[in-house]
């Protein structure tokens, strides 16, 4: 069986000039060969900023570049039609379709309302600190310029249990509308972390329930994806997902198609009993985003080699529950100038990339602004990962052995399999010093050399008739080995 290798096939300052969807058909072919089986696309439906949003500042989520609203047919990305031909294209590569939705918040209202609110405090959204008092809230989505094309459902206060901004005060607050209630059952951060931003879903709306249940239907039905990017998981009733999870699964196999919908959630938190949790609630039909392992990654390349590597994955999701675990070293909230900025260092993420794409367990999510680099900050390619991503998808099989058990060099070896011709790796890395381990390879390497297929170390290790190797890595780096057929196809192909 291939392994499965996900690509974020975008990164927050991509050109605003609407050929993303072109981009993507135009390079699927080249994605299928550099061994990325699985894309997860941006939201592709129409945000309050228009050609300029990203797509998580929703406005319509049944606009996706075919209606003039906002200022522009067009998203960002493109047409509805490029979308569309875009999803098709890749498919018939093989490679699944993730589409990025977000659920939680609507932004760029049609109209305003007067509501009668209770402000929050921001760092405890369970103490209210004024009385009841009217605002001039945005909530009355109409989508004029769709004109109920695809759904005639209108969004007003009703449908929402809080907003940020007062339009008659000019102010911004955490404003609970007047009888609403947070979710019960979100994140505790804040108190409560069910407000995120815009105007807030009340998910326990029937109407609310059902119209985003008919919406998740109709982008089935219309787009055809393979599965779910969903944003911002933990600031929206737990409950409701599983439940929307659960009719989305239901509908694809009655439809006979999308059985197997492949959904992973972003639940930014770094304690691992809160994703633990989260899967438990949802009856784990999604997987996750392994924060936490992101974060130890980050500690490992800011410590001044002072980080136990042997500790590495301790509380990570890859450790706890590595079936739903889908590892990460950056994505397009943690690149520069985001809200949640925490970029891995340059000359760590070589080490990153071999760790979660050459592992026996997780799915690994390559980054867009890794992959081909991010101009807007003079970023540059991580290097190396275009190797990675082709290692893992014809020799990272077999049998896994772990030999984390040094404060500073640390390692793992794959067997490999009969199916997968010359599969077997080594890796070895280490955040400070260089040095050497001895690493079972398995009694099928006995005798065979393999190579550094990364380039730092010249010599070739032979595999002792016991199965053991002793491998070398420098200072602060990775070295990946293969045998020398696997080594020789990379260097003529890459």
């Amino acid at each position: 069986m291939t392994n499965r290798t996900m690509m974020q096939y975008f990164e927050w300052y991509l050109p605003e000039n609407g050929l993303h969807w072109k981009r993507v058909t135009a390079q699927a072919e080249e994605l299928k060969r550099a061994g990325i089986n699985m894309v997860w696309l941006p939201p592709a439906y129409k945000g309050a900023a228009g050609k300029s949003s990203v797509g998580y500042d929703v406005y319509d989520m049944y606009d996706l570049g075919e209606f003039n609203q906002k200022g522009t047919i067009r998203t960002k990305y493109g047409t509805r039609d490029e979308y569309l031909e875009a999803v098709h294209v890749l498919q018939d590569q093989g490679i699944s379709v993730l589409c990025d939705i977000v659920l939680n918040h609507r932004m760029g209202a049609d109209e305003t309302e007067e509501v009668m609110v209770e402000e929050e405090l921001a760092t405890n959204r369970n103490q209210d600190i004024s009385g009841r008092q009217q605002i001039c809230a945005w909530t009355k989505f109409d989508f004029p310029g769709r004109a109920d094309k695809y759904s005639a459902f209108h969004w007003n206060a009703s449908h929402f249990s809080g907003t940020d901004w007062d339009d008659a005060g000019k102010r911004n607050g955490i404003f609970r509308f007047d009888g609403k209630n947070w979710n019960r059952e979100t994140d505790s951060e804040n108190g409560n972390y069910d407000y995120l931003m815009g105007a807030d879903l009340d998910t326990e709306n029937p109407e609310v329930i059902k119209e985003t249940h008919d919406w998740g239907k109709w982008y089935l039905d219309t787009v055809g994806m393979d599965g779910f990017r969903l944003d911002a998981v933990k600031h929206i009733g737990f409950d409701f997902y599983r439940e929307w999870i659960a009719a989305m699964q239901e509908y694809g196999a009655a439809q006979g198609t999308e059985s197997n919908l492949f959904i992973v959630g972003e639940y930014w938190a770094q304690e691992i009993w809160k994703l633990t949790h989260y899967l438990d609630v949802v009856e784990h039909r999604l997987s996750l985003f392994d924060v936490p392992l992101h974060f130890n990654f980050l500690a490992a390349a800011t410590s001044d080699g002072n980080f136990d590597m042997s500790r590495l994955f301790e509380g990570t999701l890859l450790a706890a529950d590595p079936e739903h675990a889908v590892t990460f070293v950056d994505n397009h909230d943690t690149q520069p100038e985001q809200a949640l900025y925490s970029f891995i260092p340059e000359w760590f993420k070589p080490i990153a990339y071999a760790i979660i794409l050459l592992r026996a367990v997780g799915t690994p999510c390559v980054f867009y602004g890794d992959y081909y680099g991010i101009p807007h900050d003079n970023i540059k390619p991580a290097q190396g990962l275009t190797k990675l991503v082709k290692i893992r998808e014809r020799y990272a099989y077999g049998i896994e052995h772990i030999f984390f058990d040094d404060i500073s060099i640390v390692g793992f070896t794959r067997e490999g399999d009969i199916e997968h011709s010359n599969s077997g790796v080594a890796v070895l890395c280490t955040d400070s010093v260089q040095g050497r381990k001895r690493m079972y390879m398995g009694e099928a390497f006995a005798g065979k050399c393999m190579v550094d297929a990364m380039g730092g170390i010249c010599e070739k290790v032979t595999i002792g008739a016991d199965g053991w190797g002793e491998f070398a890595v420098n200072g602060g780096s990775v070295s990946v080995w293969v045998t020398e057929d696997a080594w020789e196809y990379l260097y003529t192909h890459l």
